[in-house]
């Protein structure tokens, strides 16, 4: 991919009409979207010498909130910052053991997803979105070119979102989040050594709530009365603090040869704390009744902590690019209840090839191998029509599933690892008016470890099998009105598919209109799109756990979701206007949930502003 292209993670269309050029009329260098760019190490590692231009786009700029980002592809608690879980099965990034406390991973900007920038001038990105209900969010970028050859960076970021059920004040928050992390990026004078480095930390607070009290439980409890509903908590709150260093570098020892290394420390500390002298104690009476630690409070404190050295070598023979690696991680899991650390030291041993034939054509594939008895192997391949993809992985389960010393759950476990085939498959029709990608998503897994409907880790006996058929298309009329869909259907069968809660249908659509105006001084899309899951048995949460497991008494029922949408540009200042659920009240039910006894965002206002300074 050329130099100054759109991320491809980002998806988004680009917009009609040229940019500006680099330089004027009187050869003054104009600085901008062209001379900001940034990458990513993925890239680096596999000798990609791609880079991106700012975004400057409208396509998809009302989606600023995560799970918004991600196509409403999580199931999370209907507020900003709450926990949240991927709605369709994901396969897992590390096949070795991870903490198994998730559920604010879509908060987290991790070292590995870190971009770096070259800038011919100093870069700064301030973006501020105000959501209705006073759900905020701030996100500041700001880098440098010390000179030619080095770069450094720091970005901010805060969450401050007020409770959407039964606040008692304008700023009893539902999550309090404040992130920043630090970047930089050199290469030696000869262009033979390169050099990435970060620091990140996140502290994620949230007011665990538990959730709108049954209406059976409490007569006087309505379920779609937001403010005034009823919720289980107020005396319970988590803590999610995450601190990780990062260093990426590589030495060409001649051409077609290079020596990497790579260097990771993770700090993850979960804590949870409740009051069990206050009226929360009704609610773990009831869902979670047992005392393992102390009777008169919860306080469930973990610590999970690693170190991660790899190095290997790599190069590129003509259009093949290779690289083999040997990685060597230790860490354990470790709590104030437990005898000992849960700790592991895990081997890897992998490689890659991967084959260029042009812009179009090229396969990929990669191995790696945990001494002993776990492994991963990834096969692509990428044609002008046709996208495959083969994984087939045998992986860890996570460490809270095996070993658990809370105060309302304790087990010791010698789960087996879980073993998962995958393919993908898109077909490309992409025409100049209209786009089709129907595609497919298979997988079979089994040994999955998962917690039940009696909140306590499970290994499934049987295998599970997902078909999922998907079609993605796009529509536009003179290139001013669009339609676009992505639509799922998903088949479980296998006596391990009910461990698995996925809608049987889930959609998204949208209407709008995107063109040019007052002399392309103003570009402008307005539309509405909706959003729609069919009726299934979604995952609860346990706020004491601090992840979702089964249940079968709440049925999260069908609802469409339509809201409208405004995104406008002026120079490189974009702003956004959407109002959510304009359809509350004009159906048989008035309102909606996304998991049990958490109602989705009623009628709200959300506004902002994403402001790019380039000098």
């Amino acid at each position: 991919m050329p130099m100054g292209q759109q991320d491809p993670e980002e998806q988004m269309q680009q917009e009609s009409g040229e940019r500006k050029k680099l330089i004027d009329d009187s050869t003054k260098m104009v600085f901008g979207p062209k001379t900001s760019l940034y990458f990513f190490e993925k890239d680096i590692r596999k000798n990609r010498d791609v880079k991106y231009e700012i975004d400057t786009l409208l396509n998809n700029f009302h989606y600023y909130e995560p799970v918004a980002k991600s196509g409403w592809k999580y199931q999370d608690l209907g507020n900003i910052g709450s926990a949240a879980q991927p709605i369709f099965y994901e396969a897992p990034k590390m096949i070795g053991v991870t903490s198994g406390f998730h559920v604010y991973d879509l908060y987290h900007n991790s070292s590995d997803s870190m971009k770096y920038y070259d800038t011919k001038s100093p870069y700064t990105q301030m973006n501020a979105f105000w959501g209705g209900g006073n759900r905020n969010m701030l996100d500041l970028a700001f880098a440098r070119n010390v000179n030619p050859r080095w770069n450094v960076g720091f970005n901010l970021s805060t969450i401050r979102a007020r409770k959407t059920l039964n606040p008692n004040a304008r700023d009893d928050n539902l999550t309090e989040q404040t992130s920043y992390s630090l970047h930089t990026n050199y290469r030696s004078e000869n262009g033979k050594y390169f050099l990435l480095a970060n620091f990140s930390r996140m502290k994620h607070q949230v007011r665990e709530q538990g959730g709108i009290i049954p209406p059976e439980i409490d007569e006087t409890s309505i379920l779609f009365a937001y403010e005034d509903a009823k919720v289980w908590l107020r005396n319970s709150r988590a803590i999610d603090l995450r601190q990780e260093v990062h260093l990426y570098h590589e030495y060409e020892l001649y051409k077609g040869l290079e020596v990497y290394h790579s260097f990771d420390w993770k700090l993850q500390q979960m804590n949870f704390n409740a009051n069990l002298g206050s009226g929360d104690s009704t609610f773990f009476n009831l869902y979670n009744p047992a005392r393992f630690n102390t009777l008169d409070s919860t306080a469930n404190h973990f610590r999970f902590a690693e170190v991660r050295n790899e190095a290997g070598f790599k190069g590129d023979l003509g259009p093949l690019f290779y690289k083999a690696f040997i990685r060597y991680r230790t860490g354990n899991m470790s709590s104030q209840f437990m005898v000992n650390p849960n700790g592991f030291d895990e081997l890897y041993l992998g490689g890659m090839l991967r084959g260029v034939i042009s812009d179009q054509w090229k396969f990929e594939a990669e191995g790696e191998y945990l001494v002993p008895g776990a492994f991963r192997l990834h096969g692509l391949f990428v044609s002008p029509w046709l996208e495959a993809s083969y994984t087939k992985a045998l992986y860890k389960p996570t460490s809270i599933q095996q070993l658990n010393r809370g105060n309302h759950h304790r087990w010791s476990n010698r789960f087996g690892n879980i073993g998962l085939d995958q393919i993908k498959g898109v077909i490309k029709a992409d025409f100049p008016r209209w786009s089709l990608r129907p595609n497919v998503t298979i997988n079979r897994i089994n040994n999955y470890v998962f917690f039940d409907e009696n909140q306590q880790a499970a290994q499934a006996s049987s295998e599970a099998f997902m078909l999922i058929p998907g079609l993605k298309y796009s529509f536009n009329l003179r290139n001013k009105f669009y339609w676009e869909s992505d639509l799922y259907y998903t088949l479980l069968s296998g006596g391990g598919s009910d461990n698995f809660r996925i809608p049987e249908f889930f959609a998204n659509s949208r209407l709008y209109y995107d063109s040019p105006l007052f002399d392309e001084n103003l570009f402008i899309q307005i539309g509405v799109e909706g959003r729609f899951r069919s009726d299934y048995f979604a995952d609860a949460y346990n706020p004491a756990l601090q992840n979702f497991y089964l249940q079968n008494e709440f049925l999260v029922f069908a609802y469409p979701v339509v809201d409208f949408f405004l995104n406008a540009r002026i120079n490189r200042t974009r702003i956004l206007l959407r109002f959510n659920h304009i359809n509350i009240n004009t159906l048989s039910e008035p309102g909606y949930f996304v998991t049990p006894y958490f109602t989705g965002l009623r009628r709200a206002l959300d506004i902002g502003i994403s402001w790019p300074l380039f000098d």
